[in-house]
């Protein structure tokens, strides 16, 4: 990334959490994957993968609603399993997907890292390993959604409870005591977001910036996606609320303070200097650090059903499963393999990408 900030910079799971949104929209169509209740992202947020996916491996367009519906705890059965397509920086093994990896339901790209989410609940991570952030822990099962951040990663389990590992100095891998009833998660760089059924939102982890002092009174929030030193938060409405760091850089990008009159809104993805979001025509906005192009929405980033804000670049996943990619390019981040059609879900890392193709 050409202005790779630290070693825990953060780019989470967005796609993931804007699928949930989207899904959500469908009225839980898909989750977030973070959890696909739809479940999931993650789908989350990430990451939440979409079970608006159709069998055939084209995903579903968005659906206008008055309200965005609060997800609920993802059915990972429900959603398409596929193999993972990995492209971009590979200096740390993290575009090297392990051989024979099949049967994936959702993926989160870390800063230097990868994780996927298996039809059964399982795990698997690979790529960076400095604080343990792939060492899933043993006998981890029942996960329904993942989030990978900087150095640390997040698993929402089916009974609402969330595990994490890998690096805890601020504490963003230890849950607050108490924490149950989560529908969606994200990890930022070292800071971590939960979504909770009654549509509330917990955070916790480093809070340098604000980027866990979420709102008093913020509520029927549909989606959260953690950025770099900053959080989002989507409402039923369709508004999205941020907090938390407004200069992530040496000149002020705003990433923090949310373009005037957006609204319509289906899902969200915050990355580590800009932030990108769906509105419910398919259309794409960004804003925030535009060093490389990645604000500069191409005009064929339409029909749109989830995005996913890298390090200096940008994802988009149509409707057919193709993807949109703009913005740096220095590690071939944005270059999109031939071979990726019928994408059901994707998620960008601080150099690198990630994506399910369908089965």
């Amino acid at each position: 990334m050409a202005t790779h900030r630290d070693a825990t910079a953060t780019f989470c799971a967005a796609a993931l959490v804007a699928l949930l949104a989207i899904s959500s929209a469908s009225c839980n169509a898909s989750g977030h994957s973070q959890a696909p209740a739809v479940s999931s992202s993650s789908q989350t947020a990430s990451s939440a993968s979409s079970s608006a996916t159709q069998a055939s491996g084209s995903v579903a367009t968005p659906t206008m609603s008055a309200s965005l519906q609060i997800p609920t705890i993802p059915n990972i059965a429900s959603m398409p399993s596929g193999k993972v397509i990995a492209w971009g920086d590979n200096s740390q093994g993290q575009a090297s997907v392990p051989a024979g990896l099949t049967g994936v339901v959702a993926v989160s790209a870390g800063d230097q890292f990868s994780l996927a989410l298996k039809s059964k609940g399982t795990v698997v991570g690979w790529g960076s390993d400095d604080s343990g952030q792939i060492d899933v822990p043993a006998g981890l099962t029942g996960v329904v959604a993942i989030s990978g951040g900087g150095a640390h990663s997040l698993a929402l389990k089916s009974d609402g409870t969330v595990v994490g590992w890998g690096d805890d100095t601020l504490g963003q891998v230890t849950p607050p005591a108490g924490l149950s009833n989560v529908v969606a998660i994200s990890a930022a760089g070292q800071h971590s977001l939960a979504l909770e059924s009654d549509g509330t939102v917990v955070a916790w982890g480093g809070n340098a910036n604000g980027e866990s002092d979420v709102p008093p009174g913020l509520s029927n929030v549909v989606a959260v996606s953690a950025g770099y030193d900053f959080s989002l938060a989507l409402k039923s409405d369709g508004t999205v609320v941020a907090w938390g760091d407004k200069y992530p850089t040496d000149v002020p990008t705003g990433v923090a303070v949310v373009p005037a009159d957006l609204s319509g809104v289906k899902a969200i993805s915050a990355g580590y200097t800009h932030n990108l979001v769906v509105k419910s025509a398919g259309s794409v906005v960004g804003w925030g650090a535009d060093e490389s192009g990645e604000t500069d929405v191409p005009n064929a980033a339409s029909g749109v059903v989830a995005v996913a804000s890298g390090g200096n670049f940008s994802l988009a996943l149509k409707s057919d499963g193709t993807i949109v990619a703009w913005g740096a390019n220095d590690q071939n981040q944005a270059a999109v393999p031939a071979q990726t059609v019928g994408v059901v879900a994707i998620d960008a890392g601080a150099t690198h990408a990630l994506a399910i193709v369908g089965q």
